[in-house]
């Protein structure tokens, strides 16, 4: 996830503590979701993923990284290489299976995504305050 939508979704008393680090994951492809800036990550025999890991992310994140990524995506536990290129055990959100129709075929443009789709995806994704803890009151 981009760091500065994850700093949002965590918001400043979950947040991690560290920049996100380089990542792969093996035998997974981003795929575009239909009508969607943003892609599903599915198992895909072959595929390679860059992508990052946070390695610090405090367990009050984790709820709020549960609501932000919705019904369409279950978290699961994965091995990765990490950035010193030794295999590491991450979390990452899968896109369901039984959703997996809404997934275009071929690969999800990250390039794109930057240039054109994250500050849409921002502006028009209203579920960020549901991804912070209820205010006391």
């Amino acid at each position: 996830m981009w760091a500065d939508i994850m700093a949002r979704v965590c918001g400043p008393d979950a947040a991690p503590a560290h920049p996100p680090q380089p990542a792969r994951l093996a035998d997974h492809a981003r795929h575009p979701v239909r009508g969607q800036d943003y892609p599903g990550l599915r198992p895909h025999t072959g595929g390679d993923v860059s992508g990052c890991v946070y390695l610090d992310l405090p367990e009050a994140a984790w709820p709020r990284l549960d609501a932000f990524e919705g019904d369409d995506y279950q978290r699961s536990e994965v091995l990765i290489t990490g950035p010193d290129g030794l295999p590491l055990r991450a979390w990452t959100y899968l896109f369901k299976e039984d959703r997996a129709a809404a997934l275009e075929p071929g690969a999800w443009d990250e390039a794109r995504f930057a240039s054109e789709g994250k500050a849409r995806f921002i502006e028009q994704y209203a579920g960020f305050d549901a991804t912070k803890p209820p205010t006391a009151g």
